[in-house]
């Protein structure tokens, strides 16, 4: 097997393309059992998700969960299935679609915008091959997790380090490590928290709930706590909350092992058993929705929250294919784009009106 991927023909003559490539964490190709064997596999198998030596994991992964894991997590998705899919890939291909629109408004309609998934398909690998055979020269990976972990965002890194290190000629390589206290960001997510109380009124406690981690992870040095944290506090001063209004919790603990706390369901079930009456949930650490947020959060939580005496709860969804959300990741990917040619940066005209779509939306 040769060291290097065979190289596309050259083309001397086509201009040097640039692209953002959007990456999401990924998802089965059905809910079946069958589809989320593989899936599981490959995503518990990355030595940046789980820490565990590679010997002994390998043997409670093949043995026990992949055994376990599959039916159960195919019975999950089952009940969010979208008719187009995986809500987490209908998402994210709409928002490439969106952003792509935003740029070209913006000045910058020669950009390639496309998404790919770090577990699932499209793979990375495949969408920086097709970018090859397409002439594009230059590439900004635009991971989809505002806060940065080792276990997500570094993980994208890491599959992007392996396609170039299978490459001969590899291509002009920027990544956005995080975006958690973009102002665009804590901007759409607080319009979102708006929009949802005009329509519903106000709760006794809005929960923001981030996906868990190991608090291991903590402890050696990963900031991702700190950035979920940071993002629950800009997100509170723009709605104007006082800290006995809102609590920051941590989702989806997998394991016998201490997770980042407070836990968002023992939180919950605090809160209901407590006296309190409505409990509002928005996801700030994922801007798709997806199986932790529509079954997880939206189901089970809710569940777990009216058993325990609570009397009404509220899911506010991801900001998804809002315009203001779409409008702040493309403000994201301009300023990570800046010194590379791009009509933007030489036409005055489009760099006003990049700024005005900001402010507008």
């Amino acid at each position: 097997m040769p060291r290097y991927a065979p190289e596309p023909a050259p083309n001397h003559g086509a201009p040097r393309r640039t692209a953002v490539l959007l990456v999401n964490l990924g998802t089965p190709e059905a809910p079946t059992a069958a589809a989320l064997r593989p899936y599981l596999k490959q995503f518990l198998w990355d030595p940046r998700v789980v820490e565990i030596p590679r010997p002994v994991w390998w043997l409670i992964l093949n043995l026990f969960v992949l055994n376990l894991r599959p039916a159960k997590s195919a019975a999950k998705y089952a009940q969010i299935w979208m008719p187009d899919g995986s809500p987490l890939k209908v998402h994210t291909e709409r928002q490439a679609k969106l952003l792509h629109g935003w740029l070209g408004q913006a000045g910058m309609p020669e950009l390639v915008v496309a998404w790919a998934m770090r577990y699932g398909q499209p793979s990375i690998a495949s969408v920086l091959d097709r970018f090859k055979r397409e002439g594009v020269e230059r590439v900004l990976v635009l991971p989809l997790y505002p806060q940065y972990a080792a276990s997500s965002t570094a993980s994208v890194m890491d599959d992007v380090a392996d396609w170039i290190k299978r490459s001969r000629n590899p291509l002009e390589i920027r990544f956005i490590k995080h975006f958690h206290d973009h102002p665009g960001y804590i901007a759409a997510l607080a319009a979102s928290v708006r929009e949802h109380w005009a329509a519903n009124g106000l709760p006794d406690k809005l929960v923001m709930s981030f996906h868990g981690l190991p608090r291991r992870s903590l402890d050696l040095g990963d900031p991702y706590h700190c950035e979920c944290r940071k993002t629950g506090r800009l997100l509170a001063e723009a709605l104007g909350l006082a800290e006995n209004k809102y609590l920051i919790t941590f989702q989806s603990r997998f394991g016998k092992a201490e997770w980042l706390q407070p836990y968002t369901q023992a939180t919950l079930e605090r809160l209901g058993r407590e006296g309190t009456a409505r409990a509002d949930v928005i996801c700030p650490g994922f801007v798709a929705d997806c199986l932790e947020t529509l079954e997880e959060i939206a189901m089970e939580c809710k569940a777990a929250f009216l058993s325990s005496g609570g009397r009404e709860f509220h899911y506010i969804p991801c900001v998804n294919e809002r315009p203001d959300w779409i409008a702040a990741l493309g403000q994201v990917a301009s300023t990570h784009l800046a010194g590379w040619p791009l009509a933007s940066q030489t036409d005055p005209a489009a760099a006003v009106r990049a700024r005005a779509l900001g402010a507008q939306s």
